[in-house]
């Protein structure tokens, strides 16, 4: 009896692996391993939301939601940062906050010591809102980094400090007063027909992409959230990584701070309440692994879409607003159920 040949053996590769898992076609598991869940969350709200409503598809209402998911969209990247470096960020929320109160407390203040100066009581203000956040992002880095604090103790302590600050620097009463050029520019203003945050969010998405897919610094973040220990054998300075993520993480919620005092022409202290569940949402959607070293930024870009698209969807299907923290509670658990079967599925298991 002649033995089969070796190259006619199946070899116990992920290709191989894939098909013994329960009922998947061949090409929906190959995008499921490799894309996540998103595509298939993304298909389904498209059917039921479109047949829920007949204005959910057209061109005008797909235009507004990209519009609002811009603020979603930058925060998520923050977090998808963070999160791929093995850690996650609670404290975007009190950022924006903080950013918010600042910025526009400062504005109002430089405003009568600079009346004819507005761009620069506007970058001033904006400087200020930076440099808040970017305390705060430090103050994560250096916790998580140096004192090995876990980052849901650190940056849940963190958020909590700042949510304060913000309150007791208010009264809990939003700062009015802000320029009129700073709303009108960067809340409501257009360049070339496309609305200025959408600008701002696209070369912020093209920065990210460049410093995630083409720099060094990129390449640490995926090394330290892939294995640290292995990092540092490799002489990669892992706590300046780290303290780099929460740090540009603070700084682009910072932004989304400025973009939305803009939009809604006043410092508050209650915004950004719920951003940071979101931002997690849309990143784990999006396929970005809780165990670090996982993520792309246009997936997350599209996370951030889908998020905020669902959103959109149960409005008009007039999804009462507590059902849709349910709902939205829900897709998060379902993403981090398939996040868990994704990463059995790349490693081989079972």
């Amino acid at each position: 009896m002649t033995a089969t040949p070796v190259t006619d053996a199946p070899t116990p590769d992920r290709a191989a692996v894939a098909p013994r898992h329960a009922g998947l076609p061949a090409v929906a598991r190959a995008l499921f391993v490799r894309l996540g869940v998103l595509p298939f969350f993304l298909v389904g709200a498209l059917i039921i939301f479109g047949g829920l409503s007949d204005r959910f598809l057209t061109l005008d209402n797909l235009v507004n939601v990209a519009r609002q998911s811009v603020y979603l969209v930058l925060v998520s990247m923050g977090q998808m940062l963070v999160l791929i470096t093995g850690g996650f960020d609670l404290s975007v929320g009190a950022a924006i906050a903080v950013t918010s109160v600042v910025s526009a407390m400062a504005m109002v203040a430089l405003a009568t010591v600079f009346p004819d100066a507005v761009w620069l009581v506007i970058a001033l203000g904006a400087f200020a809102g930076f440099a808040a956040a970017l305390v705060i992002g430090a103050v994560n880095g250096v916790g998580v980094a140096f004192f090995g604090v876990s980052p849901f103790i650190m940056t849940l302590g963190v958020s909590s400090v700042a949510a304060g600050i913000s309150l007791f620097l208010t009264g809990g009463v939003p700062v009015s007063g802000i320029p009129f050029t700073f709303a009108d520019t960067f809340g409501f203003g257009r360049l070339w027909g496309v609305p200025v945050p959408v600008i701002v969010a696209a070369v912020a998405v093209a920065v990210m992409w460049v410093i995630m897919a083409r720099t060094r610094i990129g390449a640490h973040v995926y090394a330290v959230g892939g294995n640290i220990k292995a990092a540092h054998l490799s002489a990669i300075n892992t706590r300046r990584t780290q303290i780099f993520a929460y740090v540009l993480c603070s700084l682009i919620a910072s932004l989304t701070g400025l973009l939305l005092t803009a939009r809604v022409e006043s410092g508050e202290a209650n915004l950004g309440g719920t951003i940071a569940l979101e931002s997690i949402a849309a990143c784990v959607i999006a396929g970005v692994s809780l165990r670090g070293g996982i993520g792309r930024v246009e997936n997350v870009v599209l996370g951030a879409f889908f998020i905020v698209l669902v959103q959109n969807g149960m409005n008009l299907s007039q999804v009462s607003s507590y059902m849709q923290m349910v709902l939205l509670g829900l897709l998060l658990i379902l993403a981090v159920v398939f996040d868990q079967v994704r990463y059995r599925m790349m490693m081989g298991g079972h």
